[in-house]
């Protein structure tokens, strides 16, 4: 299409007055600018002719004042040392090693390694973890709450010829309860949690007055217990409440301890709850034997002695304590100030003394049943990994019918590594079992 050039022309004559406007604008702006800087000059130049030098000093003196109260001034900062001696037999008295050594595995936690420069990697021996921490001179920050928190690494010489290494912590001095009262015992709680589950586990029993230990490398864990799911969770958050709750115990005057009972036919789970609870908690088994015990001063050694974060656990309770009864010098255990879950385990409930089953004895009771359809449905996952087969409908209907333990059915399916071949085994079992339940009746 063509353009019509008087058309053209219009826009050019058009365009052009409001270019004369910017012209003329930017005129008026460079001459107000430079008229207002002759007047600065002027103004200055006239103030140091008539103006006196102390009255120009005290003007630049409120000047200065007016700036520092209405500028922000930086803020007051806190700095924390936390010490460590190295090379030297007195190190104790120079500095909390234990927290020194705790914040710096905090720290590990916390180090991005492709922000910084310099890393010292240390460890390894004997299949310890691997750690990283700062080089001397180094610094890094860390976020608290919305609040940064600084930690330098530094090093120099100490007391008695030792070379002294130390951790300082910069911070606002506005968030000084905050880091004093919150941040540092949260990372005390961090790698305290951090220890107790990496621990390796152990299970002691007890000989004479004392303990004997060895390694625990049971592999039970709440995934693969087969139990009602229900009642699993119910364990698991009770579990969990006790071990959120321990300043609550303290504030009220209460021993954080928990007391649970097991009880059921054998083979029903007790011992792999057990397992699956110090797994979990992550606590050391302490195996008690009453029959073992010659007195109640032995008794009350052996608990006192256990250590915080302890799982006691007493089989066959009931005889336990009709054993000790029979000896005038060994009395049932009363409650003491130890920190640790205790786990009873018996077959019948109901012959238990009332008094061993009322709350701080024993807290919640736990019933171990026979194997229903969810706690084979756990079986089925954890040795075949399967969630659905042809036969399960035929095996729901006999487990409703029949009285059989999760051990027996886990050892049916340990018969054959072939799925169909174990289920099949297992329909036959209970099968049976059923037939025989209706003969004898």
């Amino acid at each position: 299409m063509a353009t019509d050039p008087s058309s053209s022309s219009a826009a050019a004559a058009a365009a052009l007055p409001s270019y004369e406007k910017a012209v003329d604008a930017y005129r008026k702006a460079v001459s107000t600018a430079a008229t207002a800087t002759a007047y600065v000059v002027l103004a200055r130049g006239m103030a140091r002719e008539l103006l006196p030098h102390d009255l120009r000093a005290a003007a630049s003196w409120a000047a200065s004042l007016l700036r520092a109260r209405f500028e922000p001034s930086p803020a007051e900062r806190r700095t924390l040392v936390i010490k460590r001696a190295l090379g030297s037999s007195h190190s104790h008295h120079d500095g909390d090693c234990g927290l020194f050594d705790e914040v710096r595995q905090y720290l590990a936690t916390r180090i991005d390694p492709h922000s910084m420069r310099r890393l010292c990697l240390s460890g390894g021996v004997c299949g310890a973890r691997k750690v990283l921490s700062m080089e001397h001179g180094d610094s890094m920050t860390d976020v608290f709450e919305g609040v940064q928190f600084t930690w330098a690494s530094i090093a120099g010489d100490g007391r008695h010829g030792a070379l002294s290494e130390s951790l300082e912590l910069s911070f606002d001095a506005e968030h000084t309860d905050m880091a004093l009262g919150r941040y540092v015992p949260f990372i005390t709680a961090s790698v305290e949690e951090a220890q107790r589950q990496d621990r390796a586990l152990r299970i002691y029993m007890n000989e004479g007055s004392g303990w004997r230990g060895m390694s625990h490398h049971h592999p039970a864990t709440f995934d693969t217990l087969a139990m009602d799911p229900e009642l699993k969770q119910s364990v698991l958050a009770d579990l969990d409440r006790f071990l959120k709750r321990r300043e609550y115990y303290r504030r009220i005057g209460k021993a954080w301890k928990r007391g649970y009972l097991l009880y059921g036919p054998p083979g029903t789970g007790k011992s792999s709850l057990v397992a699956a609870m110090a797994n979990y908690l992550r606590f050391n088994l302490y195996d008690l034997d009453l029959s073992k015990v010659d007195s109640n001063s032995t008794l009350q050694w052996l608990l006192t002695s256990m250590p915080d974060k302890s799982l006691l656990v007493i089989e066959d309770i009931d005889c336990c304590f009709d054993a000790a009864a029979s000896r005038k010098d060994v009395k049932a255990p009363k409650p003491v100030s130890y920190t640790h879950l205790d786990v009873y385990k018996r077959q019948v409930k109901d012959r238990l003394d009332p008094a061993l089953l009322r709350p701080g004895r024993m807290d919640m009771h736990v019933y171990m049943g026979y194997c229903g359809w969810e706690a084979f449905k756990t079986l089925a996952r954890n040795y075949f990994l399967l969630d659905d087969h042809q036969l399960f409908p035929e095996i729901q209907a006999l487990l409703a019918e029949v009285e059989v333990t999760p051990a027996a059915v886990s050892e049916m399916l340990l018969r054959s590594e072939d799925a169909d071949a174990a289920l099949q085994g297992l329909a036959k079992f209970l099968g049976e079992k059923k037939q025989a339940i209706g003969e004898s009746n």
